[in-house]
Parts: C-alpha cells; structure tokens; sequence
C-alpha cells in the first residue's frame, strides 16, 4: 500500500505461547458463556504521535490493556485480509491469505493474537465471501475470463457495491474460499470467524433490479446456502471451539441452528432488528418516546428464535448517523444519562453483546477511517465515568450466569412462554378496545 504489488514471505518462524487459551477454547460451550466483544479499526483506533498505524506489536499491548480494563471477553477486527484501499475498511479484499502489511509481517499479526490469547482475550476477524473488488491485480476476470465470479453480471455483480460477485456453484471457487477461511484458522489461531453481509449471498434478488431465479424458480441462491453451511461444517470439524457469526439482516430461517437440522450452522447471527428499533427508540425526544415503547420490547418476542448478538457495530456511527452520544436529544447531561441506561439494557438482554470503539467513552465525532479516535476526550469526567459504567456492566456480565446461562435458549417452553405472553397481550388490548 498504496502499491498493489504481492509481498512474499518466508517460512514463519514464530512460536505460539497460547496452548493455554487453545485447550480452554475447545472445552468452552459459547451459547452458554458470556461473550462481550469490542469492535474496532486497527487502522484507526488510535495512530502514534505523527498520526502514523501502530504496528501490529504496539496495538497488542495497548488494545489489550484497554480491553481488559474494560473487561470485554473478545476483540473483533474489521477485515485484516490485503486490501489496497483504505477507504474500503478491508471489507474490498484482494489478499484471502495474507493480513495486511500496514501494520507489520505476518508474525508481527502472530504476536497481536497470542498476546490477545495470553492474557485471556479473543479474537475475532471479519471474512468476506459475499464479494470482490474489480481491481485488475485483484480476482476480478482472473485468466480473461469469469473465473472466480458469475459471468452474467445479473448474478455476478453488486451494482451498489461497484464488486464482483464469487460462483458459489463452482467447486474451484468453493474450496479457494474454504481454505481461506480454515487458513486464519489453523495459521494465526483466530477464534471467530464473522462473516460478512450474508443476506446479499442468501438471494439472487438482493438490492437488485435484474435478477435470474434458481431452477426452482425461486429467489434463493441455492449454492451460496450449500457453500455457507459447508463452510459451518468444515469450521466445527477440523477446529472445534471455533465459532461463526454471520451478519444477516433479513428473516431467513435457522441461521444459528445446525445443517442437520435444515439451518446455516451458523454460531450466532447479529439481532440487526433489535439494534435498528432500540436506536430508533432512543433518537426520539422522550416526550414521545412513551408511544413507542414496543420499540424496546418486541426484541423478546423473537429473542429465543436464533443465538443472537447484538451489534452496536461500526456502521451506525458513520456516513451522518452520528455517534451514540450525539444520537440522543437532550442536554448534555441527559446524552450520558440516556446512553447509559441504554448500554444497561443492551447489557441484561438476552443475547450476546457487541460494541463499536469510541462508543465505550462517549466520542461525539462519528468515526472516520481517516484520523485516530478522540482519546484526549477519555480524560474528561463524563467520558470517564462512561468507560467506568462499561467496566461495571461487563464484570457484572461475566459474573452472573443468569445474564447469560439461558440468553440462547430456544427451547419449547420458553418459545411458548414469549407466544402466550403476546397472546394476552393482545387479548387484553382488544378487551379494553371500545
């Protein structure tokens, strides 16, 4: 960068120093463990005095240092995979196998996990299979031809995106992005995989106008289903303790349930829902928040359907949604007041919980892949207290199994639960109805 030419490296030589947290890992059930993660960009989370990247090295120390003290379980990591633009955020991948040079050589990456490994942290990565830049030096019409992609551009091409689209019916292609995925896996011990934009893998029609339906004539894309729960199958067998998480945004059935019994396989799915009516929620001046209170509540109607975290990720505090802080009306007091409450609520829901770096202290810019957060805000005490209401929520998280024993159950009873509790719900309502 900003070069688009392939570096190649010699053999690693490095020595992995978390047997430890691998053999925890494979004992571990995380549908019934807390799991409280923070999101961040590398690239951006915080820069040296010149506004330069960390390395790889110097972001261990300081990152994990801040995650411990702020007790998350796992930090999550925008695309790591080479990319050449960095305005894409990593998600416009050229590199499947290879973590980005801006912050050091592979074993300099080596280094960041086990350090995160050691000292009891997790790590999760974003891997993107739903698309590919159409950089020459890139996978785009590899050989002259449609290699890795769909050759009609109705299947083969995100329009918004300006991507490409993998051919998810093509055994080439299927195995090139298994390994990739096995690959982070086996050579740099990642312990999540998260993948990207699943929906628009999920259906042929998805943000599109012209579109081909699969031989059934529906609008399912019958092999990226196949491909996604091969994926899931492959993950479990060759790396048990290994977990995936898919960002899915619509209402496909059984992301989170396993292949046998007709699901994706997946882990746990992101509650995209219950983030977009809670924050909704929150937008509005309180005087009318009281009409809008099925906002927080109807989350638990569906809770219980899939193993469900929930995401204040980093794509709600960009591109003029404001920052959390700067979400909420109100005074200055009432912003702070109002985001921890919420930050309380979001921490004693069913669920696994997810948040976006700078919204634990309270950043009022939105976030820019440009600049390093405002850390100098961290020093003044509301932002202080925020991050001292974060630590409180996640040791309190971690230490009572009731916020998170049952927060994935699924069972009969507690579905029947949710259902007869609506049902007089709306009983009661048409009963008072004149």
């Amino acid at each position: 960068r900003p070069d688009t030419a392939s570096r190649i490296t010699a053999d690693s030589r490095y020595r992995w120093n978390d047997a430890n947290w691998q053999q925890h890992q494979q004992q571990l059930d995380w549908l019934h463990a807390p799991l409280s993660i923070y999101e961040l960009h590398p690239g951006s989370w915080q820069r040296d005095d010149n506004g330069n990247f960390l390395d790889y090295r110097t972001l261990a120390h300081r990152l994990v240092s801040h995650a411990r003290h702020l007790g998350f379980t796992h930090i999550q990591l925008l695309p790591i995979t080479e990319h050449p633009l960095d305005a894409s955020w990593g998600y416009q991948t050229t590199g499947y196998f290879a973590p980005t040079s801006r912050f050091g050589s592979p074993d300099d990456f080596r280094y960041f996990v086990d350090h995160c490994h050691q000292h009891g942290i997790g790590v999760l990565m974003d891997w993107v299979p739903a698309h590919f830049p159409k950089n020459d030096y890139g996978l785009a019409n590899f050989d002259g031809t449609a290699l890795y992609e769909y050759a009609d551009d109705r299947l083969g091409e995100h329009k918004a995106w300006g991507t490409k689209v993998f051919n998810y019916n093509r055994t080439e292609v299927r195995q090139f992005l298994w390994n990739s995925a096995l690959f982070w896996l086996v050579k740099y011990h990642i312990d999540v995989l998260r993948v990207d934009a699943v929906a628009t893998m999920l259906y042929r029609d998805y943000d599109r106008t012209e579109w081909i339906p699969n031989e059934y004539g529906g609008r399912e894309n019958l092999e990226a289903i196949s491909f996604l729960r091969r994926l899931n199958e492959l993950v479990y067998a060759e790396h048990p303790g290994a977990i995936t998480a898919a960002e899915e945004s619509t209402a496909f059935p059984a992301v989170s349930r396993p292949t046998y019994l007709g699901g994706l396989g997946f882990t746990f799915k992101w509650n995209m829902g219950w983030m977009h009516d809670t924050l909704d929620y929150i937008e509005k001046d309180p005087i009318y928040r009281k009409y809008h209170h099925q906002k927080l509540t109807f989350g638990l109607m569906y809770a219980f359907s899939e193993n469900f975290i929930l995401p204040i990720s980093h794509d709600e505090v960009v591109h003029l949604k404001h920052a959390m802080i700067d979400k909420i009306p109100g005074d200055f007091w009432q912003k702070f007041a109002t985001l921890r409450l919420y930050y309380g609520f979001m921490w004693t829901h069913p669920g696994k919980k997810l948040l976006f770096m700078g919204q634990d202290f309270g950043q009022w810019r939105e976030w820019s892949e440009d600049r390093s957060l405002d850390w100098h805000l961290a020093d003044l005490e509301p932002h202080r207290k925020l991050m001292h209401w974060m630590a409180d929520l996640n040791r309190l998280y971690t230490r009572e199994p009731a916020l998170y024993e049952r927060s994935e159950e699924h069972t009969s009873e507690l579905q029947s639960h949710s259902f007869i509790s609506y049902a007089v719900f709306c009983l009661k309502k048409k009963k008072n109805k004149p």
